[in-house]
Formats: structure tokens, C-alpha cells, sequence
């Protein structure tokens, strides 16, 4: 069942990242055609209460789609993903804050930053968020919530 959950809500948001707009990609594009992306690992925040703890679950859940979504990304062409090394065992937002996950980053050569999390707020209501910054202007690129 909780199988059943996840899935939707993946699917949904590596959908929101292939819908950046193809003029926007063009004009990040380098030489090769493509654009270097770092990926951080996604969080996830469980406020539902639930007596029961899920965390090795969702632990396990948020590794299998960090990996999804990279995967999808290299597949999908048009990005080459670039490592991002922060010195710590998961890359994110909560891990470093968000200026440590800045940081991070720009230590790449990586053009935009994906990242983001997935917030559980009880037994059947979740969502999702994934932001993309474009490194080089400091600007958002895209802010979704599903």
C-alpha cells in the first residue's frame, strides 16, 4: 500500500522537472549541448503522528528516489549531472541548510542545482516539492509543489 503512494507522487515530480521550457534549457546549454546539473538528495519530513516509525522506511524510500531521479535525468539527455560533495552522508537541504547546500554547489561546475523534499503531513496526505536555481544568475528556474 505504501508503494502505492510513493509511485504517484515520484512520477509526479520528476515530471515537473522535464517541463522547463525548451528555450530554457537551449540557453543554458554548453558547448556539448548540454546542461551540467547537480542533484541533491531530496528530504523527507513525516509530521503525521503515526505511533509506528517509519523512518528506515522512509530513509530507504527518499534513497531509492534520489537515485530515480538522477537516473531519469542522465536517460532523458540534455543534462550531464555532476557530483556534489558536501562532505557529509546525504546532500540537502536539512543536511547543510540551505546556504551549505549553496555552497555545495557552487563548488561545481554544474549550471543549475535541482532539489527538494517530500513532506508527509498524515496517513493519506503528502506533497512534494522540487526547486531547479539556475548557479550562474542565482535565479529560480522552477518552484513546484505537488
Amino acid at each position: 500500500m505504501r508503494k502505492c503512494i510513493w509511485l504517484p507522487l515520484s512520477v509526479t515530480l520528476l515530471m515537473a522537472l522535464f517541463i522547463l521550457p525548451p528555450a530554457v534549457h537551449r540557453a543554458r546549454a554548453d558547448a556539448s549541448g548540454t546542461v551540467k546539473t547537480a542533484v541533491a538528495d531530496f528530504d523527507y519530513r513525516d509530521t503525521s503522528g503515526e505511533p509506528k516509525d517509519q523512518t528506515a522506511q522512509h530513509a530507504a524510500r527518499m534513497r531509492e528516489f534520489d537515485q530515480l531521479l538522477r537516473k531519469k535525468l542522465a536517460a532523458q539527455g540534455g543534462y550531464r549531472l555532476v557530483p556534489l560533495d558536501c562532505g557529509k552522508p546525504r546532500c540537502s537541504t536539512t543536511s547543510l541548510g540551505p546556504k551549505g547546500l549553496l555552497a555545495a554547489a557552487h563548488k561545481t561546475d554544474a549550471r543549475l542545482l535541482v532539489y527538494g523534499g517530500i513532506h508527509k503531513m498524515s496517513t493519506l496526505i503528502q506533497w512534494g516539492e522540487v526547486q531547479v536555481l539556475d548557479l550562474k544568475q542565482d535565479k529560480v528556474l522552477l518552484s513546484r509543489t505537488f
